[in-house]
């Protein structure tokens, strides 16, 4: 899929102009027009690529935020030897694309890792991730354990972790999970997504699961997430393996608050956000907001 050229995303923005931003769930009435940007983007259509640029520029373009020179981290979820059809790694056209924006927008370098479950080399190649965003012109590189360093998280269940240092190296961080079911955190989305910056021995986050992953959002503190929920993972999460616990939404989310868009991720799964206890940790450390009801919710759709 080609990516649109700047004519046909005006075309799209001017369309989708009219679209009032509104509680959510939608009511029957329409809140009035707003000049202010929205909480959360939901982009819907068949091409990643286009509802992911249309996400972008709903939110005010990556020009808000990226500067040019900085050095961007894009995390996706590469944690599984899984393809793209499978539904347990971000789907690589969403990634590319958030790569060739930041690009676009200035950024000096945009790289591209994540710390796997299983081995680096095979999910980085079946994810597909790897080769779309190299690219889109990302340095893409397998993370090297002589680059952890314990640092100071200074959280409630974290106090100091194993972090990799690239990631605190760079200017901005852009996370970019998706969306699909775990069976420890009922969902894995955005702030669970963040866990793979870090080394040491994970499965004792797990002893204090929502506290530690809290943490680890109010440290990196990313400055965009997108939620990929091009295809969603139902069932048999993290890793899944079976397509027939995938269901295909082509949608994405989009946003800088992190508690909300793990919120609408919990709505575009067919849950509340009262269901995943994560939400309500995040949102009491002062993280961001869970209530959908109280944010500004702007849908829009991309025709590819």
């Amino acid at each position: 899929m080609s990516p649109l050229t700047r004519r046909e995303v005006l075309k799209l923005i001017l369309a989708g102009a009219g679209a009032a931003l509104v509680p959510w769930p939608r009511q029957g009435t329409v809140v009035a027009q707003t000049a202010s940007l929205p909480d959360v983007v939901v982009s819907k259509g068949a091409s990643p690529v286009a509802i992911t640029e249309a996400a972008v520029q709903a939110l005010g373009g990556m020009g808000r935020f990226i500067s040019r020179g900085d050095v961007v981290l894009v995390k996706p979820n590469i944690g599984w030897d899984r393809s793209p059809a499978q539904a347990a790694t971000t789907n690589p056209e969403v990634v590319a694309t958030l790569v060739r924006l930041a690009l676009a927008a200035g950024a000096k370098e945009v790289k591209v890792f994540d710390n796997p479950c299983e081995d680096a080399r095979r999910c980085y190649v079946s994810s597909g991730i790897m080769e779309a965003a190299k690219k889109a012109g990302a340095r893409v590189s397998y993370m090297d354990d002589r680059r952890f360093r314990k640092m100071d998280i200074k959280g409630e269940a974290l106090k100091s972790w194993e972090v990799y240092q690239e990631a605190v190296e760079v200017d901005k961080i852009i996370n970019c999970p998706i969306l699909k079911h775990h069976s420890l955190a009922r969902l894995t989305m955005g702030m669970k997504n963040l866990m793979g910056l870090t080394g040491g021995d994970r499965a004792r986050f797990h002893w204090q699961l929502d506290q530690a992953l809290t943490d680890l959002a109010a440290f990196f503190k990313p400055t965009l997430v997108v939620l990929d929920a091009v295809r969603i993972l139902t069932a048999n999460g993290p890793q899944g393996g079976s397509l027939k616990y995938v269901k295909q939404l082509n949608t994405v989310a989009a946003g800088v608050d992190q508690v909300a868009i793990d919120a609408m991720g919990t709505r575009l799964f067919g849950i509340t956000p009262a269901e995943v206890n994560l939400l309500a940790v995040a949102a009491r450390r002062g993280l961001g907001r869970m209530d959908l009801g109280k944010l500004r919710i702007k849908e829009v759709k991309a025709n590819s």
